[in-house]
């Protein structure tokens, strides 16, 4: 440790500051050119491409104070998700930050941006901390992280921490753009078979509450293909004095697809088997921000507002599909009725309409989906493994407490 220097971040950097949000609500992102990162789009080590909003040339004027540059560290530094943090990716370009984000910019002959953002991920704990300081709303200030202690070797030493460090974030990004791919073949599978019937165009049709579908084929209800099961209070449900909990599976924690230190934990001796969650489970997002997943985030208890989803005697994949598909609907009669929160109900379930092929077609078609969906869950489990092992890696890191050359992956 005689090589590193301890100094605050403020002293080695050359930007740190937030944004703010242009005047008039979602309505005033009038798009453009621009991206107006917000906190939904940064999280841990990785970036959010969903709800990425967009403003214009003059919108972008005013913000020229928080001009984002290739290679900036960002950091959310209010809310729920505070201390999350990401490198921008170069396609976001050229973008702007609101009031919850700020720009962590190093000077570039003293500290890798790479060397800072591990160092923030490794400091979460502590951030997490020091955002709770009596306020009524997380958040971290501009003094606060200015202050913030960090241990540094030379620049060389960093470059070897964040290349083994990188190598773990390059193969899970692989793997999420590899799932990305293998889910964009499922939906268009899925579409061409049950949609569109393309398969089926020269064969005999029969007309049905949904429109015409092959000949054989029947239509039910969602809830006659799955039962859908609602999550406890998890609040109710504390771990035991003595008994290791589980993490609690809740919206946000769907929405990021894993738990981390902020998720709350409950007792799996008091919920029971029914509300334990694990890898390859399908969990739909009823109330609030709805959503459909298959869960990789591994074992955990189901919070309310979630159902997870059994499929009755049919494909995981099948079920998964077909609650996806109506999932826009469903987004869109839960804002219709929305009074605080949205959602939706269950005679909702039992509206949505799936078309159910005849055995010798869902055999053809399962021979193909099955394989991508049972791919896509094995690269997220891997995904996670990877994250588990950097995770371990970077304290020990950060602090010199190991060397880059004693590891071997």
């Amino acid at each position: 440790m005689e090589e590193w220097k301890e100094y605050k971040l403020g002293e080695i950097c050359t930007k740190i500051g937030s944004g703010a949000t242009p005047k008039g609500g979602k309505e005033a992102y009038l798009g453009g050119d621009t991206s107006l990162i917000r906190s939904q789009n940064v999280l841990d080590f990785s970036f959010s491409w969903d709800g990425l909003a967009y403003i214009d040339d003059e919108q972008a004027a005013k913000l020229n104070g928080v001009i984002i540059e290739r290679g900036d560290v960002l950091l959310n530094i209010t809310g729920d998700s505070v201390a999350r943090a990401c490198i921008v990716p170069e396609s976001a370009l050229p973008a702007r930050v609101n009031q919850h984000v700020s720009i962590i910019r190093g000077n570039t002959a003293i500290v890798l941006n790479d060397y800072i953002l591990y160092f923030l991920q490794y400091k979460k704990p502590y951030l997490l901390s020091l955002s709770k300081g009596g306020a009524t709303r997380n958040a971290l200030t501009k003094g606060m992280i200015e202050d913030l202690l960090i241990p540094l070797p030379p620049i060389f030493k960093q470059a070897e921490i964040v290349r083994v460090l990188k190598s773990l974030d390059d193969k899970i990004e692989v793997n999420r753009r590899i799932n990305d791919n293998l889910e964009q073949q499922a939906q268009a599978l899925f579409k061409s078979w049950f949609v569109d019937f393309e398969p089926f165009k020269n064969g005999e049709f029969q007309e049905t509450e949904v429109g015409f579908i092959p000949k054989g084929w029947e239509v039910v209800s969602l809830s006659a293909i799955a039962d859908y099961i609602n999550g406890l209070a998890m609040q109710k449900y504390r771990p035991l004095e003595g008994e290791k909990g589980l993490p609690v599976l809740k919206i946000k924690e769907l929405g990021q697809g894993n738990t981390d230190d902020s998720s709350e934990s409950c007792s799996p001796s008091l919920i029971g088997e029914k509300y334990i969650i694990d890898d390859g489970d399908i969990i739909f997002s009823w109330s609030g921000t709805l959503m459909v997943k298959v869960w990789c985030g591994g074992k955990c208890g189901l919070n309310q507002h979630l159902f997870v989803v059994e499929p009755k005697d049919y494909p995981h994949w099948f079920v998964y599909q077909w609650t996806k598909y109506h999932l826009d609907n469903f987004i869109h009669i839960a804002k219709d009725k929305a009074v605080t929160m949205g959602h939706i109900k269950r005679g909702e379930l039992d509206k949505a309409k799936v078309v159910v092929p005849d055995g010798t077609s869902m055999a053809a078609i399962d021979s193909m989906m099955k394989p991508l969906h049972r791919q896509i869950i094995s690269n997220e489990i891997e995904s996670r493994r990877l994250a588990s092992l950097r995770d371990t890696l970077l304290p020990r890191l950060m602090s010199g407490e190991l060397k880059v050359e004693d590891i071997t992956l």
